[in-house]
């Protein structure tokens, strides 16, 4: 099964929590309270994200965290990248491949086919509409897959 981890899950809430206000600096207090996510998973998280670029931070009495861009400019695949490293779903799939079969392998081209359009369509969806901030279709090039973004949940600790 592909599954991204809990912490990939919580960094994009957190990324919507920052989106749903994006002129004004969040706290991870803040952060924590309103996505009821524990405060030193958030700060950790954070801190991870803006490393990454994905997030300004800023100190002082009146610091705290942005989006370093609009929420329409950070797709999946970047949220995936920061937290999780490039999307890779066999060895030969990876850009440092090290797969001992690699060169006998049938299968492997096959793989890197389906790895690129999973990273594809990853580029083609939006925090904006992960966040359920833009609506419209999300599609899926190379599967053909449609979704209505309205069918993506929000969670209900955006909804104050």
């Amino acid at each position: 099964m592909l599954r991204i981890t809990k912490l990939t899950d919580y960094g994009t809430v957190i990324l919507a929590c920052l989106a749903s206000e994006p002129s004004r600096v969040h706290t991870a207090t803040e952060v924590a309270d309103s996505t009821h996510l524990g405060l030193p998973t958030v700060s950790k998280l954070l801190k991870r994200l803006q490393r990454k670029g994905l997030v300004l931070s800023s100190r002082g009495s009146h610091g705290g965290y942005q989006l370093a861009r609009p929420a329409a400019q950070i797709s999946a695949a970047a949220i995936l990248d920061a937290l999780e490293g490039p999307v890779a779903l066999t060895e030969c799939s990876g850009q440092h491949s090290a797969c001992e079969i690699a060169k006998t392998c049938r299968v492997g081209n096959s793989w890197q086919r389906v790895n690129t359009a999973i990273r594809n369509s990853l580029q083609d969806v939006s925090l904006a509409q992960l966040a359920g901030l833009e609506r419209g279709i999300i599609r899926g090039p190379d599967l053909g897959v449609t979704l209505k973004s309205t069918a993506i949940p929000t969670r209900s600790a955006f909804d104050k």
